[in-house]
């Protein structure tokens, strides 16, 4: 066959051995080995497991060999990818890398490329599907105290039908997803007001929805998204490394409908979270004034966030006294500036709001300017087209006079 995109197919390694290691066919991780064995990239760039289950860590594979390393999932794999690929790997400017990316860190790629902080011709987004992750310490507490199980024994978590469940290899329970975030457990935060579970932005989308049948469980539902991801996975299925099967039509269907109730709930929680926040973007930000007067200016923020673009921070160069002496709490203009300088570009990722040790709920104030930009202006960060800059860079006819 000859993909192309927009086509839909179950996969699965041709390798037992990969198939066995990795999640739902253990997909992903050959398609990685194939790219990195056969040339097409220099390295692949993924997560493994650092401490414990909980820790998802970045790692450079420029081996086939240590593919494996990055085989199945994390239960916690909170951290932002693009981070590593901007900052890190200088924006692939001179390495060719494959990476696997949630659809936050799709986004944000989206976004640096856009800034031009990561070269797109070298880089190849493997995205995967998700739901949303879990804040490490707090899911721990969780599966003990709520699950009655061991924390360090858990093989697998999705949610379904409204459901969170947790699978350890002799055991399974669920409780409703709705009524675990009511109690402050479940997903982060800012996961739960994610609309985004497929990573359209990426080059091609893996993940379990939708596959039914003999093979639920054993394979991974692809779609493609574009001519580059149909080029790799038509090469890879021309190799024998994988094997696939037509889409089916019921399975196609499942995978929307879970979709759309991720959806959903993330419009519940939106609603929830600032639906009651009226007037402009000023005044939106006036309505968090006492959670930004905890401030202790440590920075944690903007060192976290992937977005954040000037090479000399601005907040640190030769200024006003009030910008950049150690004023504690910080001005209001401190926070003012940085959302001037990333909100229009916030993927909600949340990495802000996790290393706040004043537990500001910074992600929550930038999504909530963020959706503000949206109504105004129709602009979708990390889903445009890399032809469709930003409204914050050009006037418009309409805008924030109106």
């Amino acid at each position: 066959m000859s993909v192309k995109v927009n086509d839909m197919c179950y996969m699965w390694s041709a390798d037992d051995d990969l198939a066995k290691k990795g999640e739902y066919g253990g997909a992903v991780t050959t398609l990685m080995k194939y790219m990195l064995e056969n040339g097409i990239v220099d390295a692949v760039l993924a997560v493994e497991k650092g401490a414990d289950l909980y820790d998802a860590v970045p790692i450079l594979i420029n081996d086939p060999k240590d593919i494996a390393k990055s085989a199945g999932s994390l239960h916690c794999g909170t951290l932002n990818i693009a981070k590593v690929v901007e900052k890190y790997l200088d924006g692939v400017n001179d390495i060719k890398v494959a990476v696997t990316c949630k659809p936050c860190d799709a986004m944000t790629i989206r976004e640096l490329i856009k800034k031009g902080r990561i070269i797109e011709d070298n880089l190849i987004m493997v995205g995967v599907n998700c739901g949303g992750t879990m804040p490490p310490v707090k899911t721990r507490e969780m599966i003990e105290e709520v699950y009655e199980m061991d924390p360090d024994e858990v093989v697998k978590e999705e949610i379904a039908k409204g459901k969170l469940i947790i699978e350890t290899e002799n055991d399974e329970k669920s409780f409703s997803i709705d009524e675990l975030e009511e109690d402050g457990l479940g997903r982060r935060t800012n996961c739960q007001r994610c609309e985004v579970n497929i990573p359209q932005m990426a080059d091609m989308a893996l993940g379990n929805w939708g596959v039914i049948g003999p093979l639920a469980g054993k394979a991974t539902f692809v779609e493609v998204f574009s001519d580059k991801g149909a080029d790799v996975l038509d090469k890879a299925i021309s190799a024998g490394v994988v094997n696939i099967e037509e889409a089916n039509p019921k399975g196609i269907e499942i995978r929307g409908k879970i979709n759309q109730s991720m959806v959903n709930l993330a419009n519940k929680s939106k609603e929830f979270a600032y639906s009651d926040i009226k007037g402009d973007i000023l005044e939106v930000f006036a309505e968090y004034q006492d959670e930004f007067s905890r401030c202790m200016k440590c920075y944690g923020c903007r060192e976290a966030c992937p977005i954040c673009y000037c090479p000399e921070c601005s907040l640190e160069s030769n200024g006003p006294d009030w910008l950049t002496k150690a004023l504690i709490p910080a001005a209001p203009m401190f926070h003012l500036e940085r959302m001037v300088h990333m909100v229009d570009s916030c993927t909600n990722c949340g990495q802000c709001e996790e290393v706040c040790p004043s537990e500001i709920p910074v992600a929550k104030v930038w999504d909530t300017v963020n959706a503000k930009i949206q109504e105004i202006f129709d602009y979708y960060r990390g889903v445009e087209d890399e032809g469709v800059v930003s409204p914050l860079t050009y006037y418009q006819d309409k805008g924030l006079r109106d």
